[in-house]
């Protein structure tokens, strides 16, 4: 009888596990969906795919050229080793989901059709179009995304392997659907997204070591495109796959609208820039204002041969600006970094070396809904900054415009003052700390001509308020070595921003990358209320949410006065044959070929 109510006792105690646990799982909501997107919903989320940026009805056919610099020796662009040729990743492979560029993150079903995944996000399972094949005909199973994972984690380039080694588990649940389980202790939103992007390998064509390889054995990806010929070095040639399986989904409508696509190379970039005005390829962007400038005078430009195209972006212009070394004494303190912010005189540098055509730079997200620039501070805002640090910014900022004439150039005296409250003084046209006897004394550390360009104007600006700039030029193989361990007091850089800014963040800005050697950690940032920010931006599921937190990171990274800004271009500079077709809206990210066509 006793050992009867010990059995019921414990099943009634299974019992109640077992609805506990049940209870718990289906409170917890499970998403189905051919689309995911990093804030809020998808615009295209279970019903057709029309992205906004592509003309269903573009010409099919003909051929478009490109061309590219140096030479290659791979067709292998997963891997370290060797120089692979332009344009294999983009066309012959395929990634599980395809990204909107209309959005500022959304992606769809391309080789996986559906996908499944928890609110929290710490699983997801992809579920693969069964008409999914290779160009070889094979076809395209689970089996190939947990081989492609695997060699991606193992041996390739860092990117994969830093991503896909925060994955706990790969379980292949049938032919056609694969799960994927993160880390216990990953609180990353983004990361089932990067999964989503991950490139799919034929396991029957890269198994045995063979994905190691950095040769010119023609790849086989499940892509648009195949390569038809392959010249090492000078020429490598795509033409389209008539037997692509994609080519009905409604994500596919418009695109990849070229029957083939040659790629010449060329040794030095002016020969390249000589060839394409003599008409040899399709298509060129600038990047350097005097060559946009004179491009406008050129005879197939004035006679219509060659379009010369300003496209605008709506994503960030991104950070290209003068890192100032915190962990270097003279640098530690906040009012002499101001005023070196002041004493960059971008005005007179825009219009007398670069034609006017550049934009000063003014935040870390410029050109986007997400930059604190020209938008008065909310009150989500002020309670994410808190009242402490909000005092603290706004005296910083209310400091720094009075500093500043009407005109926005600099004022010398105000700067000069400002330096004496840091301990500085003019003496003798030297600017000597009171303490030490010693002239403030800083080295620009640079690695190509272009930069020497606007140093020695901001050389000359230094001096007149007693300061001694120092411009060291050096090779690349030294420059990268001192950058990367921060042995430098001022560098260029240019930090890259997106609508969706995530845990890159944490490489660019937090306290614990100031001290990882490699970092993107330049000026050696140490805020408490930055890494506190970048959490909150990580973690926000809500569009609004994100965007003010961004925008308060925005402004606490302004206020640092870490970097000086620099410039960035107002436009996409895009010069292209007058053959080829674009459509009538682009992306958000600009420009994209895969949607353009031969007239």
């Amino acid at each position: 009888m006793t050992i009867n109510r010990k059995k019921n006792q414990i099943y009634l105690y299974l019992f109640i596990c077992m609805f506990i646990f049940q209870g718990t799982a289906f409170s917890e909501q499970i998403i189905n969906s051919n689309s995911i997107s990093m804030h809020g919903k998808p615009d295209f989320e279970n019903v057709s795919i029309k992205y906004p940026h592509v003309d269903i009805n573009a010409n099919k056919g003909g051929t478009f050229k490109y061309a590219s610099l140096g030479t290659f020796n791979s067709t292998n662009p997963f891997i370290v080793k060797g120089r692979s040729a332009f344009g294999i990743k983009d066309f012959v492979f395929e990634s599980l989901l395809s990204r909107n560029y209309s959005e500022p993150f959304s992606l769809y079903g391309l080789i996986a059709e559906k996908i499944t995944y928890p609110e929290d996000r710490k699983w997801i399972e992809f579920h693969i179009n069964k008409n999914a094949k290779f160009s070889d005909g094979v076809d395209l199973k689970a089996s190939d995304v947990f081989f492609s994972f695997n060699q991606l984690k193992d041996n390739g380039r860092p990117n994969y392997r830093n991503y896909y080694s925060r994955i706990s588990d790969v379980i292949i649940t049938s032919n056609k659907s694969i799960k994927f389980i993160l880390n216990d202790d990953e609180d990353d939103r983004e990361l089932i997204m990067i999964l989503g992007l991950m490139p799919i390998l034929p396991e029957h064509h890269y198994k045995d070591g063979k994905f190691q390889e950095a040769d010119l054995t023609i790849p086989i990806g499940s892509g648009p495109y195949i390569i038809e010929n392959l010249d090492q070095g000078k020429n490598i040639t795509y033409k389209k796959n008539t037997n692509y399986w994609g080519d009905n989904l409604s994500l596919n409508k418009g695109v990849n609208n070229f029957d083939y696509i040659t790629v010449d190379y060329y040794l030095d970039d002016n020969s390249r820039f000589e060839a394409f005005k003599a008409g040899q390829f399709d298509f060129y962007q600038i990047w350097d204002p005097t060559r946009w400038n004179n491009l406008k005078s050129e005879k197939n430009v004035l006679n219509g041969k060659i379009k010369l195209l300003e496209i605008n972006r709506k994503t960030p212009a991104g950070m290209l600006g003068l890192a100032l070394n915190t962990r270097k004494p003279e640098l530690s303190d906040i009012r002499v970094r101001k005023a070196l912010t002041l004493l960059f005189d971008f005005e007179w540098i825009n219009q007398n070396l670069y034609h006017g055509l550049y934009k000063r730079t003014q935040g870390f997200y410029d050109n986007s809904y997400l930059s604190s620039i020209n938008n008065e501070i909310t009150e989500n805002e002020k309670n994410l900054l808190g009242s402490n640090q909000l005092t603290i910014y706004e005296d910083e900022m209310s400091q720094f415009k009075k500093l500043v004439n009407n005109n926005s150039r600099i004022e010398l005296n105000n700067i000069l003052n400002l330096l004496k409250e840091s301990g500085y003084e003019l003496n003798d046209s030297r600017l000597v700390n009171t303490s030490t006897n010693k002239q403030l004394s800083l080295e620009f550390l640079i690695s190509d001509k272009r930069q020497e360009k606007y140093a020695l104007n901001f050389k000359e600006t230094l001096k007149k308020v007693g300061i001694e700039m120092n411009i060291k030029m050096v090779d690349s193989t030294q420059y990268q070595q001192r950058k990367q361990n921060f042995d430098f007091d001022m560098i260029e850089h240019f930090w890259y921003a997106s609508l969706s800014p995530g845990n890159e963040q944490n490489f660019y800005w937090s306290s614990k990358s100031a001290d990882e050697i490699g970092s993107r950690n330049y000026p050696g940032i140490k805020s408490a209320k930055i890494d506190e920010l970048i959490d909150t931006l990580v973690q926000s599921t809500e569009k609004n949410e994100f965007m003010y937190s961004v925008r308060a990171l925005d402004r606490m990274l302004i206020s640092g006065f870490y970097v000086i800004p620099l410039f960035h271009w107002p436009h996409q500079w895009v010069a292209i044959s007058d053959k080829v077709g674009l459509p009538a809206q682009q992306s958000l990210d600009g420009y994209k070929t895969n949607t353009w066509y031969i007239n």
